[in-house]
């Protein structure tokens, strides 16, 4: 009893933590200075360095939905709509998560990684030293990229998810890419849209801040810069999936 009465306060503790730092984070966001070349830098590798990782993801997520979904129509005679479904499940869930998972696993251990070596080697220490602020200088940045890039990201996976499953349409089940197109602009629904497009707001936020606050918290030498890679990894990942059932949640009472 005594050990989860310690577990619990602790976690309590990292939460009450980790708003600070969001809180920080958003005085930051609206106060100078602002420091908009680290943005671009950011920009740049949250957005374009994860390009490739997130075509790949999104081609095969799509291709992979149009073979199981096609085999699943053949049952019902229903083939030719295969288009409906892959975008439908792009736009609504498989776009944003998988990007979001994908933009974690690169990004969100790399910046855990770069801050608690910072953190360690007393490199942030000397950002306040110097009078800088690390929130502003280094954490602003990145949340501001993952803002965002995750939902261009989103974007460009869904695109090119709906150009797989188009690939697939016509090359395995011979659906015509006329038929498989109408389809996927009759599946188009504009609450959809907002669904695909909230959605890796939030993750972006989400995945980037807590990679910035396991990397600022590690301490430990590098043993420690490991064990906040680990942890930023996982918890974003598990944040991620949960607000992804909240928002679905939420946005489906609201706009259905």
């Amino acid at each position: 009893m005594a050990t989860a009465g310690g577990w619990l306060k602790r976690a309590v503790l990292e939460v009450q933590e980790y708003l600070l730092l969001v809180g920080q984070v958003g005085r930051a966001l609206v106060t100078r200075p602002i420091y908009a070349r680290d943005i671009v830098e950011q920009l740049d590798t949250i957005g374009i360095g994860s390009l490739t990782v997130v075509v790949l993801t999104g081609l095969f997520t799509g291709m992979v939905l149009a073979l199981q979904t096609g085999m699943t129509l053949d049952r019902f005679g229903a083939r030719s709509v295969v288009g409906q479904l892959v975008s439908a499940s792009m736009l609504r869930e498989l776009g944003p998560v998988l990007t979001a998972l994908m933009v974690t696993g690169r990004v969100g251990s790399g910046i855990a990684a770069e801050l608690g070596s910072m953190v360690v080697t007393e490199q942030i220490a000397a950002l306040r030293s110097l009078g800088t602020d690390p929130i502003r200088k280094l954490v602003v940045p990145r949340v501001v990229a993952g803002l965002v890039m995750v939902p261009v990201l989103t974007v460009v996976s869904d695109a090119v998810g709906m150009i797989g499953g188009m690939v697939i349409s016509v090359m395995q089940l011979r659906v015509a890419a006329s038929i498989y197109w109408a389809n996927v602009y009759e599946g188009l629904y504009l609450d959809d849209i907002w669904m695909g497009l909230v959605k890796p707001v939030i993750f972006g936020f989400a995945l980037v801040s807590i990679g910035c606050y396991l990397g600022l918290r590690a301490h430990g030498g590098t043993q420690g810069v490991g064990r906040a890679t680990t942890q930023a990894v996982v918890a974003a990942s598990v944040a991620v999936l949960v607000l992804d059932f909240l928002i679905t949640k939420f946005l489906m009472a609201v706009l259905y």
